[in-house]
């Protein structure tokens, strides 16, 4: 099978959660509640065990962009429909002590419930606040990139129900051509801040869950250089190292005299 991947394209998605509701019935995850934030219309506020899918509801200044001539409103309404991202390197899978997180064959990061124990390590291990533990039993919970419908030749059920197509699914380097193509195309309709959300050039080498996006990454959550954990493993050692080293020689030089 291809690699899969999600483009998910904030300047054409309206909001409606169609994606939450699709991945929640699909997928059986449970309810997460119907608490009033008070962050805008947002209810869910992030990705969560029982949250897969999530739509952001952000009002920024109108910084870029052709202007409305009919409106002298300094703000505009963006949103965005945020998932796991099946990170290329993924820290969560680095983490995991059990086998529990497996890469499958369509490139994508899987949580594999029966075999977790809910030690938690991938939690702190994933870079964008993903993955988490259900309270029920304490096990690890997050997108399956509807594994077991593309198995059976479909397509992930919250791309399946976007009426909008902001959430695209195919192959990876398609989608990345398609997502640098929406950004050439909206910027040369003045949108000057457009850019294409995939951090190839970290240690996470890229993500299976890429978006189109307005503005800086850090208003939707998504950290400008994320980093797995694992890559300051070398470090942390020889500083070990170097500090038993020095603690034997001191010993050393304590016994000698």
């Amino acid at each position: 099978m291809t690699i899969s991947a999600f483009l998910t394209d904030a300047t054409v998605c309206i909001g409606c959660k169609a994606c939450e509701v699709a991945c929640k019935e699909w997928n059986e995850v449970p309810a997460d509640g119907f608490v009033w934030s008070g962050l805008s219309y947002d209810n869910t506020q992030s990705l969560g065990a029982s949250t897969w899918r999530h739509v952001m509801f952000l009002e920024q200044p109108q910084t870029a962009g052709p202007q409305i001539a009919d409106t002298k409103d300094p703000f505009r309404w963006v949103f965005l429909s945020d998932v796991c991202k099946h990170c290329a390197n993924a820290g969560c899978l680095e983490a995991c002590p059990t086998g529990s997180i497996v890469r499958t064959d369509i490139g994508s990061v899987l949580v594999q419930k029966d075999v977790c124990n809910g030690c938690g390590y991938c939690i702190v291990s994933c870079p964008f606040g993903v993955i988490d533990r259900r309270p029920v039993d304490g096990r690890a919970f997050k997108c399956t990139f509807c594994y077991d419908r593309q198995k059976a030749g479909l397509i992930p059920a919250c791309a399946k129900a976007c009426p909008t197509q902001s959430i695209q699914f195919g192959n990876l380097e398609e989608l990345q051509e398609r997502g640098n193509n929406r950004v050439h195309e909206l910027r040369e309709r003045g949108y000057e801040d457009a850019r294409l959300y995939n951090p190839l050039e970290t240690s996470v080498g890229g993500v299976h869950a890429m978006f189109v996006i307005l503005g800086e990454p850090e208003n939707y959550n998504l950290p400008p250089a994320p980093e797995v954990p694992t890559i300051y493993l070398k470090s942390a050692w020889t500083s070990a190292l170097l500090s038993a080293a020095i603690a034997f020689v001191i010993a050393c030089v304590a016994f000698a005299h």
